[in-house]
C-alpha cells in the first residue's frame, strides 16, 4: 500500500519504473499473503499495459523466471516491443505450448523466432511453427538446441528446405535421435568436412561410417537399416520407393548382409502383397513361394540365384548372443553366399560383389568358423 500511496503522490515515468522494478524484485522473494498477492497482480496488469516502455520493461526482465507470474500478464509482455517481449519469450515458463506457436505465427519476427528458438525446452508444435517461417540461422539454432523436439514430418520439411545447407546439416546431424528417414535423406547431402563428426558420433555404426565416406547412397542405407524396428523399416522402405532408390541392388545387398525384415517389407511393397503375405511366399518350403513374390515385384530374374542363396544362408545361421555378434552374424551371411556364388555360380553385378567382398573383409571374423 506505501507503494501505490506513493505512486498516487508521484505518478512520473521514472516513478512508475521504480515501482514496477521493487514491486518485481519483493514479488520473486517474499511470501505475500493473499490480499498482498492480489494487489500485486492488479498492479502487474496495470503496468503492463503502462505507456512507458521503461515500466514494461522493468516488468519483464526482473519476472521472467517467476512462476507465479500472471498468465495474462506474460501474454500481454510477451506481445509488446521486443524490448519487452523477448526476455520472457526466451525464458518464461508461464506461457503455454499454445502461446508460443500463435506468437511464432502472428509476430514472427527474427528476434522473436531467435528468443523462442533458444528456450530451455521447446515443443514440437512450437519447432514445427518455427521451422515455417524461420531463417537459416534461425532453424540452426534450433535444431542445436537439446531441449527443442521434433516431429519426424518437421524433420523432413527443414531437410527439404534446408538440407544443402552446411549450417543446417552440422547441428541436424548432431542431434542425439534421428528418424531413420532423415538419416537415409541426408546420407547423399552431408558435407566432406563433417564425416570427422559423423564418424565420431555414437548413434552411427562402424559399417555406417565406412559407407558414407565411400560416399555411396545404397551402401549407407544398408548400415542404417540394421537392427530397426519394424515401423521404421515400412517408413524407411516407403520413403525409398516414393524416392525411386528401392533398387534391386540394395535388396539384394540387405538380404545378403542377413536384415531379412527389411527384405520382406521391400518385397511386399514392390509386389504389393500384404507384409504377411509376402513373408509366408518368402519363407515357402522349396523356392515356388519366394519365385512368386520375387516375380511380381518385377526383380531382375538375375538376382533371383543370389537372394535365394542368401535367404537360405540365413535360415542356416543363428546370432550366437555375444559381442559384436550382429557384426559375425552378417560376415557368415555374406561367406555362405559367396561359397554359393563359387560353388553354383551365383550371378552378382560387379559392384554388388565388391560391395560383398568389402564388407567380409570389414566385419569380425566369427571364432567358431564358417560352416
Amino acid at each position: 500500500m506505501d507503494d501505490v500511496n506513493r505512486l498516487a503522490q508521484d505518478p512520473s515515468p521514472v516513478a512508475r519504473a521504480a515501482t514496477a522494478l521493487k514491486l518485481a524484485q519483493q514479488f520473486n522473494v517474499s511470501n505475500f499473503n493473499p490480499e498482498e498477492l492480489q494487489l500485486a497482480e492488479q498492479i502487474f496488469r496495470v503496468m503492463a499495459r503502462d505507456a512507458e516502455v521503461r515500466v514494461r520493461e522493468a516488468l519483464s526482465v526482473n519476472l521472467k523466471h517467476n512462476p507465479l507470474l500472471p498468465h495474462d500478464v506474460a501474454v500481454v509482455l510477451a506481445k509488446d516491443v521486443e524490448s519487452v517481449a523477448l526476455p520472457i519469450l526466451s525464458v518464461s515458463d508461464v506461457l503455454t505450448t499454445e502461446d508460443l506457436v500463435e506468437i511464432v505465427r502472428s509476430q514472427g519476427t527474427p528476434a522473436r523466432l531467435d528468443a523462442v528458438a533458444g528456450r530451455k525446452q521447446v515443443p514440437a508444435e512450437v519447432s514445427d511453427a518455427i521451422v515455417d517461417i524461420g531463417s537459416e540461422t534461425v532453424i540452426a539454432k534450433l535444431l542445436s538446441n537439446t531441449g527443442a523436439a521434433f516431429a519426424e514430418e518437421t524433420l523432413h520439411r527443414v531437410v527439404d528446405k534446408f538440407g544443402e545447407n552446411e549450417d543446417i546439416q552440422r547441428p541436424l546431424v548432431h542431434r542425439a535421435v534421428l528418424p531413420i528417414t532423415i538419416s537415409e535423406r541426408l546420407v547423399a547431402r552431408v558435407a566432406d568436412h563433417l564425416r570427422a563428426h559423423l564418424l565420431s558420433k555414437h548413434e552411427i555404426s562402424a559399417d555406417l561410417a565406412l559407407d558414407l565416406i565411400l560416399q555411396s547412397r545404397e551402401r549407407a542405407t544398408v548400415g542404417i537399416a540394421m537392427g530397426v524396428a519394424d515401423e521404421g523399416l515400412a517408413a524407411l522402405v516407403r520413403q525409398l520407393m516414393d524416392k525411386d532408390r528401392l533398387s534391386a541392388s540394395l535388396v539384394l545387398r540387405t538380404i545378403c548382409m542377413g536384415n531379412l525384415r527389411f527384405f520382406e517389407h521391400a518385397l511386399s511393397l514392390l509386389s504389393g502383397l500384404p507384409l504377411s503375405n509376402t513373408r509366408m511366399l518368402i519363407h515357402d518350403p522349396g523356392s515356388r513361394g519366394f519365385q512368386t513374390v520375387w516375380s511380381k515385384a518385377n526383380l531382375p530374374d538375375s538376382y533371383f540365384s543370389a537372394a535365394r542363396a542368401a535367404l537360405e544362408a540365413v535360415a542356416q545361421t543363428e546370432l550366437d548372443g555375444r559381442a559384436l555378434d550382429p557384426e559375425r552374424y552378417s560376415r557368415r551371411i555374406i561367406e555362405r553366399v559367396l561359397t554359393q556364388y563359387e560353388s553354383d555360380g551365383v550371378e552378382f553385378e560387379d559392384d554388388d560383389l565388391e560391395y560383398l567382398l568389402a564388407k567380409v573383409n570389414d566385419l569380425p571374423a566369427n571364432s567358431f568358423g564358417v560352416h
